[in-house]
């Protein structure tokens, strides 16, 4: 379908054709309705337009998911500034390094983020604005003191009698302006800041309409877990869903798959957005402890009842995430394939997507009915994606991309972006797949995770790593590389441990045995030498990626 050249647009009209209905929820807070949304964009106005904001200002935001997050965010947008959103579990040094690298005038920080940073490591923001009620926690100018000492009765000025949808009318944006710059969180340490325009956003947006709204009446429910100021949660949990007219529920604490149940039972949500991890956990811990008890499993083996005991499984999968769902969309790695195997041979709607910060984020979708197992779907409208190999059905190569959904670069980096982006315009994305004759794309690893065996032979260690996390006791793996030897790092189940009364010797004779039954499965070359414990959850970025360049020298 053809959507409007302007994305503000898009805005707008969703505010205008939904004014009285539910719109951003706190999770256990306070709610806001469509008109209340365009009321506190308008007062954020009021404060950039008296304290001398100018389209095209740099407006940064940190902290964490909430409704005046959000509020702030599309403030930033609908009045033509460029927003600069940055992951709020980024330390000080890197929000500092953002800020002014990308010449912000203005900080919108959150409860937490504004205890812990220093301003005057900020010398050129004019103010930093407290997220929750506006307030100013500082001011270099007289102007944004005046503004927001005045709101109130600027606000009134400016509406003496009401404020209503006829007031309403922001920003009209061209496609080739710039948006946003999201910085990259990234797996090597080094961020950079990827300059998405308008035509991104359509592009992406039209994705939704085509791919989501169809299947999500208006009005519906959605869980937001994922963090706003990543792409992923930005564009599918966030973006659309205002846009469609639906009614998005903040959760504002970390996503536990206790917290993730509960919420889910009481939104019962119509899409689920995702990273593995959580899905994960939430099935091992609710679901395979009632199938894999003995009775359970003969039955889900026997020919004659397999199918009335698998649609009761996938029913009690979908009454814990609220039993309203569309599908679950998971992205941002990939799912272990035995709990994908699972959820797909009980005919639960789970789907895998591809993206990346630099398309913002879509790259790839097919929803559950198209779903293939192991693949992230089809390229997506506006789209085009191959796989730079000889044999793209059966050797892997890097996967290429270009569309309209691609970044125009990368904000005062030339550098990076030619590194990435070729003359053709084919964003080079450093990940490595193949591709089914029917366009179905397989992720097989990143092209700088590679190792190579002792005999040349490339190994992909995310594949080695998806059968290891679903051995016993394994909570997650690293595979790194010792000379010629692959090591296994593992970080076990130490809560069943404990529970069970193992001690550290018994759980190294466990991984040990994992060891010996995960090389029956592997190639001579891809063989794991030996394990090591690493007892504590590795770090990793917002999307839930492990940090792998912390563990190179691990053992």
């Amino acid at each position: 379908m053809e959507l409007p050249t302007s994305f503000n647009s898009l805005i707008e009209q969703a505010i205008k054709d939904n004014w009285d209905k539910d719109s951003l929820t706190d999770y256990k807070g306070a709610t806001l309705q469509f008109h209340d949304v365009a009321r506190k964009i308008e007062k954020i106005h009021i404060i950039f337009e008296h304290s001398g904001i100018r389209k095209g200002d740099k407006i940064a935001l940190c902290g964490r998911n909430s409704a005046m997050w959000a509020a702030a965010f599309l403030a930033t947008l609908t009045y033509g500034a460029i927003a600069v959103p940055i992951q709020h579990e980024f330390a000080p040094e890197q929000i500092y390094n953002i800020v002014n690298h990308s010449d912000a005038k203005l900080l919108f920080v959150g409860d937490v983020v504004a205890t812990q940073i220093n301003a005057d490591e900020m010398p050129n923001l004019e103010g930093i604005i407290y997220i929750p009620d506006l307030s100013l926690v500082l001011s270099r100018s007289e102007d944004l003191t005046f503004a927001r000492e005045n709101l109130n009765a600027l606000y009134g000025h400016k509406y003496p009698k009401y404020f209503h949808q006829e007031h309403v009318s922001y920003f009209k944006d061209s496609p080739d302006d710039l948006c946003m710059i999201n910085y990259t969180s990234g797996t090597t340490g080094f961020s950079k800041g990827v300059m998405l325009s308008y035509r991104v956003m359509t592009s992406n947006m039209q994705w939704a309409f085509e791919a989501l709204k169809p299947n999500v009446k208006n009005g519906s429910n959605v869980l937001s877990m994922l963090p706003m100021a990543h792409m992923y949660g930005l564009t599918c949990e966030f973006l659309s869903e205002f846009i469609f007219g639906n009614h998005i529920f903040f959760l504002t604490r970390l996503p536990s798959p206790s917290i993730i149940a509960e919420a889910c039972a009481q939104i019962k949500p119509a899409v689920v957005v995702a990273v593995p991890m959580v899905i994960e956990k939430i099935i091992r811990k609710n679901i395979f402890p009632k199938i894999q008890s003995q009775p359970m499993h003969l039955l889900m083996n026997m020919p004659i009842v397999n199918r009335k005991v698998k649609d009761r499984v996938r029913q009690d999968v979908m009454d814990i995430f609220g039993g309203n769902l569309f599908e679950i969309l998971v992205g941002g790695a990939g799912l272990n394939p035995d709990i994908e195997h699972f959820l797909t041979s009980i005919g639960f709607p789970i789907t895998m997507g591809y993206g990346t910060t630099e398309t913002g984020p879509m790259i790839t979708y097919s929803d559950y009915r198209d779903f293939v197992n192991g693949s992230c779907g089809t390229p997506v409208v506006n789209m085009e994606v191959k796989v730079v190999s000889p044999d793209p059905e059966n050797i892997p190569g890097e996967i290429i991309t270009r569309g309209s959904n691609v970044m125009t670069g990368y904000f005062k980096n030339p550098e990076a972006t030619k590194a990435v982006l070729d003359d053709e315009g084919w964003f080079h994305t450093g990940d490595l797949g193949t591709m089914s004759s029917d366009g179905h794309l397989f992720i097989k690893g990143r092209i700088k995770n590679m190792l190579l065996g002792a005999n040349g032979q490339n190994v992909y260690p995310e594949e080695i790593e998806y059968k290891l996390n679903s051995m016993t006791m394994v909570n997650e793996s690293l595979i790194i590389q010792r000379g010629d030897k692959l090591i296994g790092l593992i970080h076990p189940d130490m809560d069943t441990a404990r529970s069970l009364g193992l001690n550290d010797n018994d759980i190294r004779e466990i991984m040990e045995q994992n060891r010996i039954e995960l090389n029956k499965t592997l190639p001579a070359f891809c063989k794991i030498t030996s394990v090591t414990i690493h007892p504590e959850e590795f770090a990793k970025t917002p999307k839930k990626s492990i940090k792998r360049y912390l563990y190179q020298d691990a053992v």
